[in-house]
């Protein structure tokens, strides 16, 4: 069965789906999130704030959230 987590503002992603959950910090992350961009393989749940986290998916997604990436993780342990 699929588990959902919330991301912030209302986004959930499946838990089942996420390879690693990264702050956007440094400069292979960046570079990773443009490409992103750049392939439109991005989805951008940030609802216009601040990035604070990176989630990477099964499917080569990137997911970006407004939220520290220990809120994510710990809400992802608890599940």
């Amino acid at each position: 069965m699929n588990t959902l987590i919330h991301i912030g503002f209302g986004n959930i992603v499946n838990k089942d789906k996420i390879i690693a959950i990264v702050s956007p910090d440094s400069a292979p992350i960046k570079r990773l999130v443009q490409h992103a961009k750049e392939d439109g393989s991005i989805v951008d749940a940030t609802q216009g704030r601040k990035t604070k986290s990176v989630i990477l998916t099964e499917s080569n997604k990137v997911v970006l959230s407004a939220l520290m990436p220990e809120t994510i993780a710990s809400r992802a342990i608890k599940e």
